[in-house]
Protein backbone atom coordinates (compact mmCIF):
# COMPACT_ATOMS: atom_id res chain seq x y z
CA UNK A 1 0.00 0.00 0.00
CA UNK A 2 1.14 3.58 -0.62
CA UNK A 3 1.05 6.33 1.94
CA UNK A 4 0.97 10.05 1.73
CA UNK A 5 2.30 12.15 4.25
CA UNK A 6 0.74 14.85 5.78
CA UNK A 7 1.98 18.34 6.55
CA UNK A 8 1.42 20.08 9.31
CA UNK A 9 -1.60 21.79 8.33
CA UNK A 10 -3.32 19.25 6.82
CA UNK A 11 -2.50 16.93 9.71
CA UNK A 12 -4.54 19.31 12.07
CA UNK A 13 -7.21 19.25 9.44
CA UNK A 14 -7.69 15.79 9.44
CA UNK A 15 -6.79 15.13 13.77
CA UNK A 16 -9.87 14.08 14.95
CA UNK A 17 -11.67 13.36 12.51
CA UNK A 18 -14.75 10.57 13.14
CA UNK A 19 -16.28 10.50 10.12
CA UNK A 20 -15.77 9.88 6.03
CA UNK A 21 -14.69 12.95 4.89
CA UNK A 22 -14.55 13.71 0.67
CA UNK A 23 -11.18 14.61 -0.67
CA UNK A 24 -11.47 17.36 -3.15
CA UNK A 25 -8.93 19.04 -5.40
CA UNK A 26 -9.14 22.87 -6.04
CA UNK A 27 -11.89 22.39 -8.59
CA UNK A 28 -14.38 20.75 -6.03
CA UNK A 29 -13.67 17.28 -7.91
CA UNK A 30 -13.29 14.59 -5.46
CA UNK A 31 -10.16 12.59 -5.84
CA UNK A 32 -10.40 10.36 -2.89
CA UNK A 33 -11.74 9.67 0.94
CA UNK A 34 -10.68 10.46 4.20
CA UNK A 35 -11.73 7.11 6.75
CA UNK A 36 -10.58 7.43 10.53
CA UNK A 37 -8.48 4.58 10.98
CA UNK A 38 -11.47 2.35 12.91
CA UNK A 39 -13.93 2.65 10.28
CA UNK A 40 -10.97 1.68 7.60
CA UNK A 41 -9.89 -1.40 10.41
CA UNK A 42 -13.34 -2.80 10.17
CA UNK A 43 -14.11 -2.10 6.64
CA UNK A 44 -11.47 -4.56 5.76
CA UNK A 45 -12.46 -6.95 7.93
CA UNK A 46 -15.59 -7.23 6.46
CA UNK A 47 -13.88 -7.97 3.28
CA UNK A 48 -13.67 -11.39 1.52
CA UNK A 49 -11.51 -11.23 -1.45
CA UNK A 50 -12.60 -14.02 -3.12
CA UNK A 51 -9.38 -14.38 -5.21
CA UNK A 52 -6.28 -15.67 -4.33
CA UNK A 53 -2.72 -14.20 -3.54
CA UNK A 54 -1.43 -16.26 -7.19
CA UNK A 55 -4.89 -14.72 -8.88
CA UNK A 56 -3.65 -11.35 -7.30
CA UNK A 57 -0.25 -11.58 -8.56
CA UNK A 58 -1.14 -12.57 -12.09
CA UNK A 59 -3.55 -9.56 -11.97
CA UNK A 60 -0.77 -6.95 -11.02
CA UNK A 61 1.54 -7.83 -14.05
CA UNK A 62 -0.99 -8.52 -16.91
CA UNK A 63 -1.06 -4.93 -17.77
CA UNK A 64 -1.84 -1.70 -16.29
CA UNK A 65 -6.06 -1.91 -16.01
CA UNK A 66 -8.24 1.23 -16.72
CA UNK A 67 -9.76 4.14 -15.32
CA UNK A 68 -13.20 3.93 -13.60
CA UNK A 69 -14.36 6.19 -16.21
CA UNK A 70 -13.23 3.44 -19.17
CA UNK A 71 -14.61 0.49 -16.63
CA UNK A 72 -18.26 1.93 -16.60
CA UNK A 73 -17.91 2.74 -20.54
CA UNK A 74 -17.22 -0.74 -21.18
CA UNK A 75 -20.05 -1.69 -19.23
CA UNK A 76 -22.42 0.61 -21.11
CA UNK A 77 -22.67 3.47 -18.78
CA UNK A 78 -21.94 7.20 -18.78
Amino acid sequence: MSAIVLDAELRAKLNGMHEKIDVCDEAGKIVGHFLPSEEYRLLLKNVQVPFTEEEIRQFRQSGPGCTPEEFWKKLGRK
